[in-house]
């Protein structure tokens, strides 16, 4: 396959995200794979470097891609990737580094640590793709790496959770439960999947809304409380005064101060509480603070191993989280292989025209309980 010097890719301009001809195609390290996009989903994090003027003008825009590899880096292991491979991969959309790159675009440059062969994907005509199938189109591998590698990571870094899909041991890794506040979003779905393939917890709490129960214990939840009833936060407190690990997958204020108020009262018993948007515990109010209640954060960006300017901070580079990031993310072929690891529920779209509609819907919340995909 001849690989073109341009391409079509959706870049920011101004405060919109804009398709635009003839941008250079990425050139590739030693370590990455160029790969042609066949499919890529859309994030929150994507509107919101366009619109808090993250990404530099001109960068390219998107996360989540999926499609076939046509360039290998000279130093990629040869036993794991080659050409013609179909993979899911992550990049760093609206970069400040890497500008030149990102996910809406007919090719996109993956490392290879953070790459994931997938055998035989093809692409899908359906408009919707149903929650709970196997991965086997672009379609849904591109819902997955965002979403997933992010769960994966608060399970294994967080939370100090052994990730290993062949050696499953027969007693939870921790005898405490797991409170998942957005049980349904993509994270969530897909925390709620590993958490229950390395049997990690004695069992799965989520918070979401009673019409995603039957699929979200489908995938593993144990149990589930609605965030709508007025007296939730008293409802789960009542039957689990004590718990010590607690995930924010919405992620909001509101939604960072209901899950804090979730951790454990017990001054003895040390809690952690991960939420995705780097909050601190300035966002609580004085009034219900705790001494052992700590605020995990996880920065999946921080996976390239590099400084990452990120707004007006410069988040420094973190090796260790690096290294384990690519160690687990390397197991994920199995479960998907497998098909023990399903799909979230998906709407397709057409084209990179779509891409503007996506990330449009993504931000007024049009997307509950299902991922935005576009097929290029």
């Amino acid at each position: 396959m001849s690989i073109p010097k341009t391409m079509k890719a959706i870049v920011v301009e101004g405060d919109q995200a804009v398709l635009k001809n003839n941008v250079p195609v990425p050139q590739i390290g030693p370590k990455d794979l160029l790969v042609k996009v066949k499919a890529a989903a859309g994030n929150p994090t994507d509107w919101k470097h366009i619109t808090f003027k993250i990404g530099p003008q001109g960068s390219i825009v998107g996360c989540d891609a999926s499609g076939e590899v046509v360039e290998v880096g000279a130093e990629v292991d040869s036993s794991k990737f080659k050409k013609g491979d179909t993979v899911t991969a992550v990049v760093h959309g609206c970069s400040v580094l890497h500008p030149d790159n990102g996910a809406f675009a007919e090719y996109c440059r993956a490392s290879s640590f953070t790459s994931v062969k997938i055998d035989n994907l093809t692409s899908s005509t359906a408009g919707t793709i149903p929650a709970g199938q196997r991965i086997t189109n672009f379609e849904s591998a591109a819902a997955l790496p965002v979403s997933l590698y992010t769960a994966l990571l608060t399970l294994a870094h967080n939370f100090q959770t052994n990730i290993d899909f062949e050696k499953v041991p027969s007693t939870p890794q921790h005898n405490f439960p797991l409170l998942v506040w957005g049980g349904a979003t993509g994270f969530g779905q897909y925390i709620i999947q590993v958490a229950k393939l390395v049997n990690a917890y004695s069992k799965i709490i989520v918070v979401a809304s009673k019409k995603h129960e039957s699929l979200l214990r489908s995938f593993g939840a144990d149990e589930l409380f609605d965030y709508h009833d007025s007296d939730v936060l008293d409802q789960i407190s009542e039957k689990y005064p004590d718990l010590v690990h607690l995930v924010d997958g919405v992620s909001n204020e509101e939604t960072f101060k209901q899950t804090y108020q979730l951790a454990s009262k017990n001054e003895q018993h040390k809690a952690t509480v991960v939420n995705l948007m780097n909050f601190t515990e300035d966002k609580i109010p004085s009034n219900l603070r705790r001494n052992n209640v700590a605020i995990g954060l996880i920065f999946l960006y921080s996976i390239s191993g590099e400084d990452i300017p990120f707004g007006p901070v410069i988040v420094p580079k973190d090796l260790d989280f690096a290294k384990l990031a690519a160690e687990v993310i390397s197991k994920l072929q199995t479960p998907i292989s497998q098909g023990k690891l399903k799909t979230i529920a998906i709407k397709n779209h057409k084209g990179l025209e779509a891409v503007p509609e996506i990330l449009e819907g993504i931000k007024t919340g049009k997307n509950s309980g299902e991922k935005f995909v576009t097929t290029l």
